[in-house]
């Protein structure tokens, strides 16, 4: 038998996840690396951190399977978008990564969007914001000039730690989508937004596609890793397509909504959706796009609950499951990181609003999911009026996805049914891409066919359905009653 591997770097965590070419998962394991806050609004992580990850989850699937390493066939990583690497001539890291859910270029963004927000937008289809690495550039040249003048090489996430393996720097045309420096008509890097970075293109990888065979595992990372020496590796690409693959959702109409660190809901289009709400990247799949609005911090959220008053996630639920809906008053808005759709606003703050001396622990997590619940349908109101509306059916994808709890009461806020499949972590959808890369699958749709298997359904309770529109009204009036007061804290 021989197999595919398929690995996730994502918010604070990487996946392995080990498949057969009968599309059956082998082997799963999870690393977990840290994730720095050096300053208000920054958001860092260490490329260090991301490497030693990477050599403890393929050497511990290569033991809890007991496979030989030899019988791997190809290796595909993927990770969010927008993460990047700036690096020297000897492609060694100047400084930590700035993670895509930092907030510090507000400043540069702003400048960005009112001086060259209509030329920006028609070639990369989305809006400056503080997310981009465009503007993340641009506030490393204006506060770290020092760093600005070492950097030789500008490598993204996924392709850093590829690198690593491989010693090829390159990165594929969905990562390069991401990062506001790729120009989405003509599919290739735009001299007019690296200008406006202060880069030149030599400082930006080569692009190629999420499939090709980039190169093999050298000797020096099959010692650290365990892979076998000379393995092929594919060039993988961004996490939110690989979960958007491993779902299933391949044909037009399909619909995913996802729970992970960010929240998104994403329906397949035939074209591209240009527009101030939404965010905008291609499929793996030829021809095919998945268009989307997102909330920054989905199981984010949860995660900083957790870190931050204790308790376990399993523990946390069986309370919040006794609380009844809409935590008797207690409401969470999910913005600790600022919020994308539809405000944009990386100045807005989380907030629990409405407490009591009768709340208890369990109202509090109860209102922490409830608030990303909501905030996903104010994402899916945003898509109904830019028109590509969600079917009453999607799957739903990411780390919270796995909760029933939660599923049930993001069903019942949506007002669809959700679609739970075995697995549809991204890094199953890197095994499946590395599959197709290799002829084991000759098409996407094979690929999903021999992989993917149905888990569960959440159907949303209507009674809970209505009471969530009216929640949904107080949670908007809450938001525009507390941005002015974070705007002037600037």
């Amino acid at each position: 038998m021989k197999y595919l591997l398929g690995v996730d770097f994502g918010g604070g965590s990487t996946k392995a996840t080990l498949i057969d070419t009968t599309g059956k998962i082998i082997q799963e394991n999870t690393v977990e690396y840290p994730t720095y806050y050096p300053n208000l609004g920054w958001c860092e992580q260490a490329p260090a951190d991301w490497d030693i990850a990477l050599s403890k989850n393929i050497r511990a699937i290569l033991e809890k399977s007991g496979i030989d390493a030899g019988d791997i066939l190809a290796v595909a990583i993927d990770s969010a978008t927008h993460t990047w690497v700036m690096c020297d001539e000897n492609m060694e890291p100047i400084r930590p990564a700035i993670h895509w859910t930092d907030s510090r270029s507000r400043s540069q963004a702003t400048y960005l969007r009112e001086t060259y927000g209509e030329l920006i937008f028609e070639k990369s289809f989305h809006k400056p914001d503080t997310i981009w690495t465009l503007p993340q550039i641009l506030w490393v040249k204006e506060n770290e000039p020092e760093n600005f003048e070492k950097i030789r090489y500008i490598f993204f996430e996924k392709d850093y730690i590829r690198y690593g393996l491989t010693g090829v720097y390159c990165t594929d045309y969905i990562e390069a989508q991401g990062s506001m420096l790729f120009d989405c008509n003509a599919n290739k890097w735009s001299k007019e937004l690296q200008a406006l970075a202060g880069i030149q293109e030599d400082m930006l990888p080569p692009i190629v596609k999420p499939t090709d065979v980039i190169g093999n595992v050298t000797v020096e990372a099959a010692k650290k890793c365990g892979l076998k020496a000379g393995t092929a590796v594919i060039c993988g690409t961004t996490d939110t397509v690989m979960e958007i693959f491993a779902s299933g959702a391949v044909n037009p109409g399909d619909v995913t909504v996802k729970l992970a660190t960010a929240g998104r809901i994403c329906v397949i289009t035939e074209k591209p959706y240009p527009n101030q709400h939404l965010v905008n990247y291609a499929h793996v799949a030829d021809g095919l796009w998945y268009p989307g609005t997102a909330t920054k911090a989905a199981a984010s959220s949860y995660r900083w609950y957790r870190d931050t008053f204790g308790g376990d996630y399993a523990e946390l639920n069986v309370g919040a499951k006794e609380v009844p809906i809409g935590a008797e008053g207690l409401m969470y808005h999910p913005y600790i990181n600022g919020e994308l759709t539809p405000y944009a606003d990386p100045l807005l703050c989380g907030s629990f609003i409405g407490m009591r001396a009768t709340h208890t622990k369990a109202h509090f997590t109860r209102s922490v999911l409830e608030g990303v619940a909501l905030s996903l349908l104010h994402s899916k109101k945003t898509l109904e009026e830019i028109g590509i509306a969600p079917s009453g059916r999607a799957t739903i994808i990411g780390g919270g996805a796995k909760g029933e709890l939660w599923r049930q009461i993001t069903a019942d806020c949506l007002g669809m049914e959700l679609v739970k499949t075995v697995s549809s972590d991204s890094s199953l959808g890197s095994a499946m891409l590395a599959g197709v890369a290799m002829g084991v699958f000759k098409t996407y749709e094979e690929a999903v066919k021999a992989c993917i298997k149905i888990e569960s359904v959440t159907t949303p309770i209507k009674e809970n359905t209505e009471k969530y529109a009216k929640l949904f009204e107080e949670y908007v009036a809450v938001h525009d009653a507390l941005a002015p007061i974070y705007q002037a804290r600037t």
